[in-house]
Formats: C-alpha cells, structure tokens, sequence
C-alpha cells in the first residue's frame, strides 16, 4: 500500500534583526511580530520579539546594531497568505517618552537559502500644524493601535506617513514538502545555469 503524501509543508526561518540606520535618533530598540494567512499556523518557535536597546556605532557608519535573533517555524496547505515580519522601533523623545521612531514590513523569503533585506521604515504622521505641536508637546506621537496594520492595505490609503531610517534583516530559509505539492521554489536568478553555446559565426 503507496504511502500518503504530505498535506501540509513546513517553513523554517531564522536569522537575526541585524542593524539599523537612523541618522537622527539613538538609543533605540525593536519590535517584532509576524502577519500571516488564515491557513498558516506556527509550529515552533518565538511569534514575537522585543530587543535590547542600543546605541550608535563610533565609526561613521553610526550603525545601531542589535543582533537580535529570529527563529520560527509555520506549516500550511498553500501560500496565499505568505508570513510577513513586522518591525517597530522605539526611543526616547527630548522628554524621555518612548515614541515610535519607524514601522517597517518584508515578506519572508520565498526560496530557501541565506537572504538579506534592507526594509525601508515610516511613521505616521499628524494630519495638522496644531495636531504636530500638540502630540509633541504631550509627548503622544501618532503610532498604529496594532502594528500589524504595516502589513495590510486596508485602510493604508488615508494615512499621512514619512519615510524615516532602514532596518537590515539576515535570514536563513529551509523549506520542507513545497515541491512534493507542486511548488516550485527554486532561485529566481539563472546565476550558475548553464546555457546553450550559440552557433559559430553568430556574435554572443
């Protein structure tokens, strides 16, 4: 009797929340949590993070590096919903106050192997001169409710948002079953394919 095939296949990730770029902020530490479909679930691993603080860098990269680690584990039937990271960094105002300093999401890697991202990260910003003075004289800045907002489009449309700062991810992919149900998850680039010679006399 043939055995069953596999029903579900399995990603495994982990890596690290590397560094960031802020030119304007110091003393900042990170969030972190994953968006995924309604057909996904984790198996192993952290669904959330929260990293130490950290500071500038002396060289003049003035790097924040954190290094702090991501290991997580999800099974699914099929890929729509693929899992998202959500970052959110944090530091201090002129007041003390924890503020939200950038938002920021990446899809996982799809294919496995070793992979690095650069996330662009944003805030939201206020709607009025009266609503900014206010919200910084309080020390209330606008931040989402729930950060998971980053990883959707609903509603994304009528927020007023400023680019600020880069969050670098490591990740290392293992994928398990994908192929035995369909999916092809092979690179995206031909690097180390070889191709077929053209004929003599034709230019290359």
């Amino acid at each position: 009797m043939a055995a069953a095939g596999p029903s579900v296949f399995l990603l495994m990730v982990n890596g690290q929340v590397e560094s960031a770029q802020f030119p304007e902020y110091d003393d900042l530490y990170c969030k972190y949590c994953f968006v995924y479909g309604q057909d996904w679930a984790p198996t192993a691993g952290l669904e959330e993070g929260i990293s130490q603080i950290t500071s500038k860098s002396q060289d003049v990269r003035q790097a924040l590096v954190w290094n702090f680690p991501i290991d997580v584990t999800f099974k699914s039937t099929n890929p729509y919903g693929w899992p998202q990271i959500v970052l959110s960094v944090y530091g201090p105002d002129v007041f003390g106050n924890d503020v939200v300093r950038g938002y920021g999401a990446v899809h996982l890697p799809f294919s496995p192997g070793r992979h690095k991202r650069t996330i662009p990260m944003f805030v939201p910003e206020s709607t009025s001169k009266l609503q900014k003075f206010t919200s910084w004289f309080m020390g209330r800045r606008p931040e989402y409710t729930d950060p998971k907002v980053v990883a959707q489009g609903e509603g994304r449309e009528v927020t007023r948002v400023r680019s600020q700062g880069f969050v670098t991810l490591l990740f290392n992919v293992v994928t398990k079953d994908m192929r035995k149900l369909g999916y092809d998850t092979g690179p995206s680039d031909t690097q180390g394919v070889s191709r077929p010679s053209p004929p003599p006399g034709l230019p290359l």
